[in-house]
């Protein structure tokens, strides 16, 4: 019962973090962020195993981490409100062609974030040539073109 005590917090501990850290794929992620995770793994790894390293509770451990993200999305599905406050909804950064710098410095999304993912994705050159640019829950930036 102790494993899964364990993973319930550790889950509770991370969903919370990651959630107030806001919106960052993979492909966005510095070398110092990448270390930084690895260390957030081996110190999850710690806490969740602590001084058992049984295979049998680790599996125990994986499992309940699984069954608790499963049970966040279906509850996600029926709850709408529990979804909008558990995960992030798009937002808008870019409004025809020009850049929302309210919502970008909150976002802490620069301007040369949204024409990095317009010449990537659409082939645009100009700021005023993106209808919108939308930062997805995803951490991903859409590009609508004019």
């Amino acid at each position: 019962m102790d494993a899964v005590l364990r993973a319930v917090a550790i889950y509770l501990v991370l969903m919370l973090i990651f959630r107030l850290t806001g919106k960052r794929t993979i492909a966005q992620l510095t070398p110092f962020d990448f270390v930084v995770i690895l260390i957030v793994g081996e110190a999850t790894q710690q806490a969740l195993l602590g001084e058992n390293f049984s295979v049998t509770y680790a599996a125990l451990v994986i499992a309940t981490l699984v069954l608790l993200e499963r049970l966040a999305d279906l509850l996600s599905y029926r709850f709408p409100l529990l979804k909008r406050m558990t995960e992030s909804v798009p937002v808008v950064l870019v409004e025809d062609g020009r850049p929302l710098p309210e919502v970008m410095k909150r976002e802490q999304i620069t301007t040369e974030d949204v024409m990095s993912s317009a010449r990537l994705n659409q082939g645009l050159e100009r700021m005023d040539q993106i209808r919108w640019a939308v930062l997805e829950t995803s951490g991903g930036i859409s590009i609508v073109p004019r």
